[in-house]
């Protein structure tokens, strides 16, 4: 049950890094590698303002700010000073390596001692699950599952209401075709900037959950993060097929947790943790390839009995 708890929390909690990559890639076209520097700025930041004595909620909050500026520095780096998206986000995750080891002073912070979100969240709801009968330690994951249930619910309501304003409307739409979006008279440098800032708010909020839920931060953490992120979208959009706005951002979620189930599937059916990246990577080739192949199959299966009647 321990295991099954933790395993949900992480899948939850990483699936605000996969609405991050799908804002990115999915809305603006844009592959965006910050994610992994800017995942690490978010459990950073969080961890040097806990153990300065910050809120929690205030920590939390300004992580997703630090974020937010990581991935607007790339929208800068692109948008304004007319860099390639895949090497200004390269640039500025080179960046942040540094940044973020500046900014921790070491290569990890325990928060042991510290007070947290899911620390207040296990003391708070512990009781309520364990008059339902599970056991304490189990109690205490259950309510932090349902915390961070409420976050990520909370920010998909949150975009999908923004992304159908006139606003939101108007990025997506300048993500998708600019040539339009500028014939429109909307700047689309300004909305890139903005996308890619909102989307790596979303993954340093991630990283500041996770560093308060595993009770410490480390400078490696966001390694392969803009990875998982691709794999939970490409996993969700096959689970849910197409579908419109709100469907894709839960589908992503989905996506998130489905993938971080058959990653404990894998551990637990033997597969050594080294190994671990190399799946994941093959489970975004996959999903990559699998459509286009599949696509390419129907015809031919189509037309095969036509075939055999002719003949």
């Amino acid at each position: 049950m321990s295991i099954l708890l933790a395993t949900w929390i992480f899948g939850v909690i990483l699936g605000l890094v996969a609405l991050g990559v799908y804002v990115s890639y999915r809305l603006f076209s844009f592959p965006d590698v910050t994610t992994d520097g800017s995942f690490t700025l978010g459990a950073a930041v969080a961890a040097v303002s806990l153990v300065a004595g910050v809120p929690p909620l205030w920590a939390t909050l300004a992580a997703v700010a630090a974020a937010a500026c990581a991935g607007a520095t790339t929208g800068v780096v692109h948008a304004i000073l007319g860099v390639p998206p895949l090497l200004s986000g390269i640039l500025v995750t080179t960046a942040l390596a540094s940044v973020n080891l500046v900014t921790m002073g070491k290569s990890n912070i325990p928060l042991t001692q510290s007070p947290t979100l899911t620390a207040a969240a296990e003391t708070g709801l512990r009781p309520v699950f364990a008059a339902a009968g599970l056991a304490p330690h189990d109690a205490g994951d259950a309510g932090v599952l349902v915390m961070v249930l409420a976050i990520v619910a909370a920010v998909v309501a949150a975009l999908y209401v923004f992304f159908r304003t006139t606003l939101g409307t108007a990025m997506r739409a300048g993500g998708d075709t600019a040539t339009m979006a500028r014939a429109l008279g909307r700047d689309t440098r300004l909305l890139v900037i903005a996308g890619l800032a909102i989307a790596n708010g979303l993954v340093g909020l991630s990283g500041a959950l996770v560093a308060q839920y595993q009770r410490f931060a480390d400078v490696q953490m966001g390694l392969g993060m803009v990875v998982w992120g691709m794999a939970s979208v490409f996993l969700g959009t096959a689970l849910a097929g197409g579908t419109r706005l709100g469907g894709a951002l839960v589908a992503t979620v989905v996506g998130s947790v489905s993938f971080r189930l058959l990653v404990a599937a894998a551990l637990r059916a033997g597969l050594h943790p080294d190994w671990l990246k190399l799946a994941t990577a093959v489970v975004v080739l996959a999903a990559l390839v699998a459509p286009g192949f599949l696509a390419r199959l129907q015809p031919r299966a189509s037309s095969s009995p036509s075939r055999r009647g002719e003949r």
